[in-house]
């Protein structure tokens, strides 16, 4: 924790130096829009202070979203989000998590390392919903040989502190009877929503969608004239790396040049132990939106240096057009999968085929390889299988 803190201060006063070299002025508060062009800073001291520019770019990011249609009276200490989750001061013997997403998995797999029993309770049929099926299949799989314990297709009715800790009640999705689980701790871990109250959107005009999103047209504006919005609060995926290619589009459009920003080459990371990567489309997107295409895969199992770090769990995953060999998607699941995942980001960005992947020279021995072999199997065969 000691670490982690002085990291995080790090990297903030690392931002606060970038603002002081490029003549950047920081007011510390709370922003609210009074017009096109004016914005009001309250401040610590509850002095206000109001401020005038061409532009506004509203970039307030996401909050816990909670369980939706359950009152959950989360603490930080008993009950908790991933705020507090990143912050215990003790290993808790039992922590129910509460959505098997991203976020529930980072963190209960962090604290089921460090000693914790830890179940999650999940209303899908399987965990990372939104990625490719197969890879959250076998996924789970390694989850649940390191102790992690699932309850899949499970709607969670009521969260509630008890004299000992909490107790999560849940019943089947497709019905039967309801089930309890105590804790010493409870992860509310289901999504995320848009930061948008109190910041007097309504008022100047901004136009909201039925998620609770600013709605912007494709070069970040809103409905409102001189105001534009990134990242978390608008469409499309609560990444961090994303928001920032929005912030440097939306500034490169203010100074009158072209931003642009490729939604279909937008990297994805869960950072578990092994980690899993993701970019461009899942194979069921592909069947639901009809398109033709090629399935090669290449498991870390046989790849060399896999072996000789003991890291031999998960696979690569290419999906290619069928007819041109272009990569449509690329899915990751094993040590180091985060880093891995960037060479097939650049090949999507350029519009590259696996032939052009799979004849790219890697060198060996690297986890790499396995990407290699992959994308030879999804236009011909692998090698090393």
């Amino acid at each position: 924790m000691g670490h982690k803190d002085a990291v995080v201060k790090a990297n903030v006063d690392g931002v606060a130096f970038l603002f002081k070299k490029n003549k950047i002025d920081w007011l510390h508060g709370a922003g609210r829009i009074l017009a096109p062009g004016k914005v009001s800073v309250t401040g610590d001291s509850g002095a206000v202070q109001e401020i005038e520019g061409r532009n506004i770019v509203i970039a307030t990011g996401s909050d816990v979203a909670g369980i939706p249609g359950v009152e959950v009276a989360i603490d930080e200490k008993v009950i908790v989000s991933s705020t507090g989750a990143i912050a215990l001061d003790h290993v808790p013997q039992h922590l129910v998590v509460v959505g098997g997403g991203v976020i529930g998995l980072e963190l209960g797999s962090v604290w089921n390392r460090l000693g914790a029993k830890v179940t999650v309770i999940e209303f899908l049929d399987q965990i990372l919903g939104g990625m490719d099926g197969e890879v959250s299949k076998q996924f789970q799989r390694m989850l649940a040989r390191q102790g992690m314990e699932f309850r899949l297709g499970a709607k969670v009715t009521d969260v509630e502190r008890t004299e000992g800790g909490a107790k999560v009640t849940f019943e089947p999705v497709k019905g039967g009877e309801a089930q309890s689980i105590e804790a010493d701790m409870v992860l509310i871990a289901t999504g995320r929503k848009p930061y948008t109250e109190g910041l007097g959107l309504e008022e100047a005009g901004v136009a909201l969608d039925n998620r609770g999103r600013v709605e912007i047209d494709g070069n970040f504006r809103t409905s409102v004239t001189g105001i534009y919005a990134i990242g978390d609060v608008v469409r499309g995926p609560m990444l961090a790396h994303k928001a920032e290619d929005e912030g440097v589009a939306v500034a490169e459009i203010i100074a009158g040049q072209h931003g642009h920003v490729n939604y279909d080459a937008i990297p994805g990371v869960v950072y578990t132990q092994p980690e899993v990567a993701s970019v461009g489309k899942t194979e069921e997107e592909l069947k639901k939106a009809g398109v033709g295409y090629k399935v090669g895969k290449f498991p870390f199992m046989a790849n060399g240096r896999a072996r000789a770090m003991e890291a031999t769990d998960g696979f690569v995953k290419v999906l290619t057009d069928a007819a041109t060999d272009r990569v449509l998607g690329v899915h990751i699941v094993g040590f180091g999968a985060g880093e891995m995942i960037h060479e097939a980001t650049v090949l999507m960005e350029f519009g590259g085929s696996a032939e052009d992947l799979g004849r790219t020279t890697h060198a060996h021995p690297t986890m790499s390889e396995a990407v290699k072999e992959a994308a030879l199997a999804a236009f011909f065969k692998p090698i090393h299988l």
